[in-house]
């Protein structure tokens, strides 16, 4: 005990003799978590910690989602702060005070469902100069409501606003108030995305002659002048819309339009020919996605043909991104001609393209298309011939290929020339663990994401063909749900390699138990210290699952993980106790997807360098931080940057 307290207190003796300016310097270098984290180590540190957060520029927490107590010390009077990021979902109304500071410029709320509509108007009213604006599910919880006044503040008050994103339905507003409000919005927004609006409401709030009762003038400008950037997730994609948003918008460059119809729409309510030919008017457009989703109803465009995409083809030479989903009737003619007529495209992305077939990527190398990013899902027709005349595109980088079932070992050989992949999509194909050897030696190593979920012909050899002798791994996310035939076994091997995955899911894989948490929670990282670097750990409904695993599933095991996935009803009290012992952890039990998108990397690595246990998680929770936050408020009051 005694050696311990000298080393401790050299160490502490050492950091207060460095400059506090260098301490400073080096600490406004990390993240917020990593900050807290080494504020945990020593007092020097956490006065430091303390001192850098009243002048940080940036904030940005939204891999955890603190309480308004824990949250208010980390946010100090800080006229510096230009960015702020968060996940609100255990935050309401009461932490608008110290949360909007009038220096923001970019501010992200996610998963504001306990927050009213006072936000919205508080921000108009706090924040004049921001430039970005991101809010998620704002007052979804019930009792919770939007006013029409609130929406009139925040775009009145926010004149320097470029990009706006409001994640939540819009159609709770009024439709004649909605519209009128935005004539207030800034002259200078670029970029609008909305959560959800009703075709009707975008049709009236983009018609160039709102609100006049002058006679109709075509040359009239839109309402939102600048618009450049447009996404939209809709209950109809209509020509009318479609329509009103080419005309309107004439600086349009990205236009990513999403519906999800509850029943079949009438003619009048969907997109046709006519509709289709009326998009890209001025030539302006890069990005084009149009989809049409069956999250409610197995529907189609079933009123677009080949017709509609060769006509749009000649408006399409600068096209950059194309997504096309549910073109039921468009066939190898329609597809082809957009190939041949995007010389600048590097992204193209077809769902649910029922007539889809090989023959559409069959010269694909005699043409100068340099694709990057390719998606092909659901397109049932397409057999390995496709793979093979795509793997000519040897700078791809993302390819999914998930539901195409007819695919086999021959296109993983010929993926497995394709040395720039990083995120690799095979969902429900039908190779097998042989196949899989042919993505050795290259394209493993480049790897960051891969999907095998739903080949049902892979066994626990399939760690072996993968990773079996392989050095290190660029692979972070690994899916491995639905196979059958993986087992504890194969678990085990995957703990063996020692790639430290950041996500790992196995949901419904019934051989796979208690022994493969054991394994995962013992992993050896780093030779220097034990625990997983798992964050996101799917188990739902895998069939060996006991309350032994949940033994493991607590700390000091799993010191970073944030997402776990395990079936409620295998012992409800045990998952509820879980979750109580460590509630900065998503405990799902009811088999929904965890992660807004299980393939989204655009946030970038973590580069925490965590211990046995999560410092920061223990320096939110450690019994003395009331008096530490009690020390920071009366350094608040007294208007000293001091701690």
């Amino acid at each position: 005990m005694g050696s311990k307290e000298e080393t401790g207190g050299a160490g502490e003796a050492s950091l207060d003799g460095l400059p506090s300016a260098l301490v400073a310097t080096v600490m406004t270098k990390l993240d917020i978590a990593s900050i807290c984290s080494l504020a945990s180590t020593s007092s020097a540190l956490r006065a430091c910690a303390r001192h850098i957060l009243s002048f940080l520029p940036s904030f940005n927490l939204l891999d955890t989602a603190p309480s308004g107590d824990l949250l208010r010390p980390l946010l100090p009077p800080n006229p510096y702060l230009t960015t702020l990021k968060l996940d609100c979902s255990r935050l309401d109304d009461s932490a608008i005070a110290f949360l909007l500071k009038p220096s923001l410029h970019d501010l992200s709320l996610h998963n504001c469902a306990d927050f009213s509509g006072r936000l919205l108007s508080e921000i108009g009213t706090r924040c004049k100069d921001l430039r970005s604006l991101y809010l998620g599910s704002v007052a979804e919880k019930r009792g919770r409501a939007i006013h029409i006044s609130d929406l009139e503040e925040l775009l009145s008050g926010c004149s320097h606003l470029e990009e706006l994103i409001l994640m939540f339905d819009v159609s709770l507003f009024l439709r004649h108030n909605f519209a009128r409000v935005w004539a207030s919005a800034s002259e200078k927004l670029a970029s609008l995305e909305i959560g959800y609006i009703s075709s009707v409401t975008v049709t009236e709030l983009l018609s160039p002659n709102l609100g006049s009762h002058l006679p109709s003038n075509p040359v009239q400008p839109s309402i939102l002048p600048s618009i450049q950037k447009l996404c939209l997730n809709v209950d109809y994609i209509t020509d009318a819309m479609i329509g009103t948003i080419s005309k309107g918008l004439i600086f349009l460059t990205h236009l990513d339009l999403q519906d999800a119809p509850l029943i079949e729409p009438r003619v009048t309510f969907d997109l046709t020919n006519a509709g289709l030919q009326q998009i890209n008017q001025l030539g302006r457009l890069k990005h084009l996605s149009l989809v049409r989703s069956q999250e409610f109803l197995i529907t189609y465009f079933r009123r677009v043909n080949d017709q509609a995409l060769l006509l749009m083809a000649d408006k399409c030479a600068n096209m950059e991104s194309i997504c096309l989903g549910g073109f039921c009737r468009v066939t190898d003619t329609g597809f082809k001609t957009i190939l041949h007529s995007c010389t600048r495209l590097y992204k193209l992305k077809v769902t649910h393209g029922t007539h889809l077939t090989d023959l559409v990527f069959h010269d694909i190398s005699a043409t100068s298309l340099t694709l990057t990013h390719v998606s092909l899902r659901r397109c049932n027709l397409l057999t390995n011939h496709a793979v093979l005349s795509l793997a000519s595109n040897k700078e791809l980088k993302i390819l999914d290929l998930r539901d195409c079932r007819s695919l086999g070992d021959e296109a993983l050989q010929a993926i497995g020339t394709l040395p720039r992949l990083k995120i690799l999509l095979l969902d429900g194909s039908d190779i097998t663990d042989a196949g899989l050897l042919y993505l050795r030696p290259s394209v493993i190593s480049s790897l960051y994401a891969l999907s095998l979920r739903g080949c049902k012909r892979l066994t626990d050899k399939c760690i072996t063909a993968l990773f079996n002798g392989c050095c290190v791994l660029e692979l972070r996310e690994l899916d491995l749900s639905n196979l059958p035939n993986l087992s504890d076994n194969g678990v085990l091997l995957l703990a063996k390699s020692r790639i430290p995955f950041f996500e790992l899911r196995m949901r419904q894989c019934p051989l796979v138990g208690d022994t493969a948490v054991m394994a995962l929670a013992s992993m050896l990282i780093d030779e220097a210290k034990h625990g997983s670097s798992l964050r996101l750990l799917d188990l739902y409904n895998c069939g060996g699952i006991t309350a032994l695993a949940f033994r493991w599933l607590k700390k000091p095991y799993f010191p970073r993980l944030k997402w776990l996935g395990v079936t409620g009803n295998v012992n409800r009290d045990m998952v509820d106790a879980l979750a109580r012992s460590r509630p900065f952890l998503h405990v799902a039990c009811h088999g929904e997807e965890l992660g807004a998108d299980p393939y989204d990397t655009s946030d970038g690595l973590y580069t925490h360098d965590y211990d046995d246990v999560d410092e920061f998680e223990q320096w939110l929770l450690e019994a003395d931080i009331d008096s530490d936050f009690e020390e920071m408020g009366d350094a608040e009051n007294n208007d000293e940057m001091v701690v």
